[in-house]
């Protein structure tokens, strides 16, 4: 996991999902589910990349991303990314490394 620490960061990341799938990964370090998540997404089957905003350090990139996507704020949450967009997602306790990995088979070409 890449850690996004800036808005620039963000953008940067954004440029690259027009090009190639990935995933983004909020969490935060004070939550319970979030440590849950964490534990889920290092069992992905994936080799897509995975970039990590830590809430608390960087909730500038988190309210960057809900205000490009489109998609509102959760923590700890988990988006796909294809063709610059977001085309799923899963946040608290249903953020599940088989159900991440099924997602990208079904919806990353």
């Amino acid at each position: 996991m890449k850690q996004l620490k800036t808005v620039d960061d963000w953008y940067d990341v954004l440029n690259e999902a027009e090009h190639r799938p990935l995933i983004l990964f909020k969490f935060s370090a004070t939550c319970v589910a979030s440590a849950s998540a964490y534990k889920e997404m290092n069992e992905l089957k994936s080799d897509l990349p995975i970039y990590l905003i830590i809430v608390q350090n960087a909730r500038d990139v988190s309210n960057a991303i809900e205000a490009d996507l489109g998609v509102r704020h959760e923590s700890p949450q988990v988006l796909i990314m294809n063709s610059g967009r977001a085309i799923w997602q899963a946040t608290h306790y249903k953020i599940k490394a088989k159900a991440i990995d099924q997602a990208i088979e079904q919806y990353v070409q």
